[in-house]
């Protein structure tokens, strides 16, 4: 088939029943991911004031579940850094399997918590999977898929992260009562049933398994070398510049999107009951998570498929930058911050599609799946001190000038890429 005809092809036509499998594996493996760190977003509360002992409005509540938080964004970068290693060494298949298991089997240990430091520590557990899956899946779709299909796949497989959200939240629908979240997390153990579907379908990478035979051949090459990854120029500038781009985008959700309900609560003042405030702000963060938010995931394969990784990056990173203060400052009624916050999330979770589908083509098979996990999973810990300068400069300027200038950080991601190399159209680097 000519080269023209190739690229005029929809990214789906040709695509095998195995391929097909591989991404729904790798989808539903980020889901359960996604899924697994929402639960405890959603039963914190009553699961810290239970294991406390205090009401759930005591403010050591908060100041716990923070500190299991903390726990959380760690063990994602340790467990990450971790399984990335694994999956070049041992392959996707093996480290896959190890990781769900890791999130789910520690999940469903929450059920039998007893003190707060139980639920900290199991966050870190539960975290070292999380962080681990989200790399190897990544590799794997990127490794399995033909290069003008790629973007597509991987931008698809970031973007069923919301459904995770979803599932979360609706198990907080049905396990509504207090004493209900100990079932909660039992639930959370279901997952590990996707292993026994990774066993029976999903066969190891055939450029991973390539990559380990030359491997064995070339003395001066390693599998899931850190040495290699950051010690050779061509790899570490590569690593760095998606480092820098990962924490730019991870660092501006957790301190510019996550505050999205709060803005509610600022428009709406003590104009409305507590109550309903609360009520009016979940309802802007589903808006902004299930509109919004999907919809600049879904959005940015097609982006970049029409012009190539670098230039999408910048219109979600210019597009960020000027609609974050529009939101932020602008937004005076609770219509318009309705109609303001969706579009804000088109852009600031939007780009986190890209991390899925550029990350794994910057690096050699021997090192995809270290180097895709060194860029996402050490950008969280990044974004911890983000957010911590987030929370300095509220109690110095307030919420809304804050975050407005939390929004400088996409300048950086723009200068970023101006030294970024471009990979569209180019085979995976060996």
């Amino acid at each position: 088939m000519s080269v023209e005809l190739e690229e005029n092809r929809g990214w789906y036509e040709g695509i095998s029943p195995y391929q097909w499998t591989v991404l729904i594996i790798a989808s539903l493996g980020w889901v359960f991911d996604v899924f697994e760190g929402q639960l405890f977003a959603v039963f914190k509360t009553p699961a810290m004031a239970e294991l406390l002992a205090i009401s759930e409005k005591d403010p050591q509540v908060d100041w716990y579940a923070n500190i299991a938080f903390a726990f959380f964004l760690v063990g994602g970068a340790v467990g990450g850094l971790l399984f990335g290693v694994l999956a070049d060494r041992i392959g996707r298949r093996q480290s896959m399997v190890l990781s769900i298991l890791t999130y789910s089997v520690f999940s469903g240990f929450h059920y039998f918590a007893q003190t707060w430091w139980h639920i900290a520590g199991l966050r870190f557990l539960v975290a070292m999977g999380v962080g681990g899956e989200w790399a190897i899946a990544a590799s794997i779709v990127a490794e399995v898929f033909p290069q003008r299909a790629r973007a597509a796949a991987g931008g698809t497989f970031h973007a069923s992260s919301v459904l995770g959200a979803v599932l979360a939240s609706l198990v907080g629908i049905f396990l509504h009562r207090a004493t209900d979240w100990r079932l909660a997390f039992l639930v959370g153990l279901l997952p590990a049933l996707l292993v026994l579907w990774v066993l029976s379908s999903l066969r190891e990478s055939e450029k991973w398994e390539a990559a380990r035979t030359g491997t064995a051949r070339d003395l001066n090459a390693r599998l899931g070398s850190f040495r290699e990854l950051l010690g050779q120029q061509r790899w570490r500038t590569p690593a760095l510049i998606g480092l820098g781009l990962a924490s730019v985008g991870l660092g501006t959700y957790w301190s510019i999107y996550a505050w999205g309900p709060e803005l509610v609560h600022s428009v709406l003042g003590e104009s409305v009951s507590p109550e309903e405030r609360r009520s009016a702000a979940s309802l802007a963060y589903l808006i902004m998570n299930f509109t919004g938010g999907f919809a600049g995931l879904l959005a940015f394969a097609p982006i970049t498929m029409m012009t190539n990784r670098r230039v999408a990056f910048a219109i979600y990173h210019l597009g960020a930058l000027v609609i974050v203060p529009i939101t932020f400052l602008g937004a005076n009624t609770y219509l318009q911050t309705l109609i303001l916050l969706p579009v804000m999330a088109f852009f600031v979770v939007g780009m986190h599609a890209g991390y899925a589908i550029y990350f794994p083509e910057l690096f050699p098979t021997r090192l995809r799946a270290t180097g895709s996990s060194f860029c996402f999973n050490v950008g969280r810990l990044v974004s911890a001190v983000m957010l911590l300068l987030r929370g300095e400069l509220r109690s110095l300027v307030g919420l809304r000038y804050a975050v407005s200038l939390m929004s400088l950080l996409f300048l950086v991601g723009l200068t970023l890429l101006l030294i970024a190399p471009e990979t569209k159209g180019k085979e995976l680097p060996e």
